[in-house]
């Protein structure tokens, strides 16, 4: 497969993906059943250059960050989870991949709250979570994007990422339409770090465009600079390079390892793209029907013969 790479302007090449979409490669030896123990972080691989004339990846993975233990969940007889249990380390990326319909979103939700599991624990930073509502999981560290586009359209872009610091804000909200004294004082630390956040994504052109005038590609990026300005431990990316062209996928695979190997931000993903999760993850689950069928290295992924029955068929 062709990988891609990309010469930032101010430093040597970085990373993307392979730029072929599909089904996962053909068997090789060895497999790992859907009741294979996932691989602990202690054991997970180190990373690896997408381009040979890259360095290796390089940030040290910590321990469970995130425990999602025997997780269930239901919408009337709907059964969208069934007795899932993987965890997340700490500086690593986690992909979760499956065929549409698998419950990739749905386990996304759970993570931040927006979803409540009828069965089975989460436990985040050593502590278990119940009933988190998604604002108190932002205030955890924990930010996300969205399969489809959720920005505020008539805004522009450097009001858009503002909003991704609303939680951290510590002035009451008259002090900020007074705009005066120490609301003042902190509305403008938080406008350094958002132009911090831009000048990393590189869209200082845009600063000031409203966000319904951009291209869908640049679109997704404020969406992850929006996320990125909450300055999160944990981030949720849901399907970020859907509908990308290659040059866009391009730009995003290397955003998101920067973001991973600089700030060593955790990040969970969800991908169809197979050439770009077998590249940038670490590790990754594989549900189908709710169920989980796959967990693992890419390599172990890659030669499960339940996963290439899901995204291949099996004959009869």
């Amino acid at each position: 497969m062709t990988q891609m790479a990309r010469t930032r302007a101010d430093g040597p090449p970085t990373a993307g993906a392979h730029t072929t979409t599909g089904p996962i490669a053909s068997p090789a030896q060895g497999a790992g059943g859907p009741h294979t123990p996932h691989t602990p972080c202690a054991e997970v691989r180190p990373g690896e250059a997408l381009d040979p004339r890259m360095p290796a990846r390089a940030h040290t993975r910590g321990d469970v960050i995130l425990d999602l233990q025997h997780i269930s969940l239901s919408f009337g007889g709907v059964k969208a989870l069934t007795d899932i249990s993987f965890d997340v380390c700490e500086h690593e990326i986690r992909a979760i991949i499956g065929p549409n319909g698998a419950g990739k979103s749905s386990m996304l939700n759970v993570i931040n709250g927006v979803y409540h599991p009828q069965q089975g624990r989460i436990v985040f930073r050593g502590e278990e979570r119940r009933q988190m509502h998604p604002t108190a999981a932002a205030r955890q560290g924990i930010a996300r994007t969205f399969q489809n586009i959720a920005l505020f359209k008539g805004m522009t872009v450097l009001d858009n990422i503002m909003t991704g610091r609303n939680t951290l804000f510590r002035s009451g909200i008259f002090a900020h339409a007074l705009w005066w004294g120490p609301a003042r004082a902190e509305e403008m630390r938080h406008r350094r770090k958002v132009e911090e956040v831009i000048d990393f994504l590189e869209i200082q052109a845009i600063r000031k465009t409203p966000v319904g005038r951009l291209p869908y590609g640049l679109q997704k990026r404020v969406e992850l600079a929006r996320a990125l300005a909450a300055e999160p431990s944990m981030l949720l990316l849901d399907e970020p390079m859907a509908g990308m062209n290659v040059e866009e996928k391009q730009d995003m695979c290397r955003f998101i390892l920067d973001v991973n190997q600089q700030f060593g931000t955790t990040i969970v993903l969800i991908e169809h793209d197979m050439g770009v999760v077998m590249d940038i993850s670490d590790r990754v689950v594989v549900l189908d029907y709710g169920k989980k069928i796959g967990d693992g290295t890419p390599e172990e992924v890659k030669a499960n013969p339940d996963v290439i029955r899901a995204y291949l068929g099996a004959s009869h």
